[in-house]
């Protein structure tokens, strides 16, 4: 059973930045197709970003190009969510979540359902 521990939510004023963590227990984070996502109060959880095993492609929800990135360290097993130019709208809990599944499956990474693991969540509070 794979756990996956996030680190790195706050607050933070709006255009200021922060990176999120999202930490692998068990296998190398290499090994993961790691996606994140963000639930706003009173709203469903929604796709933000993938990061997909192998050739670490990467894909963005429109909301977020340009002002995040996903990286990963295979050392450390954990991957990142740098945030920059962070605007209210941004506020919500941020979850990583991980599946073993090999292919790019970019529409699919986008759902819920894709993923076998979930962090907890962090709180990401940008004010104005």
């Amino acid at each position: 059973q794979e756990q996956l521990v996030e680190s790195g939510g706050g607050l933070v004023q709006a255009g200021g930045s922060l990176r999120l963590s999202c930490a692998a227990s068990g296998r190398t984070s290499s090994a993961y197709t790691m996606g994140w996502f963000r639930q706003a109060p009173g709203k469903d959880r929604e796709f933000v970003a993938v990061m997909f095993r192998g050739r670490a492609d990467t894909y963005y929800t429109d909301s977020v190009k340009g002002r995040f990135t996903v990286s990963r360290d295979n050392v450390t097993n954990t991957i990142y969510l740098q945030m920059n130019s962070l605007k209210p709208d941004d506020t919500a809990v941020y979850y990583c979540a991980a599946t073993s599944r090999s292919g790019i499956w970019v529409v699919a990474s986008m759902t819920e359902k894709f993923y076998d693991y979930w962090g907890q969540g962090t709180q990401v509070t940008v004010s104005s």
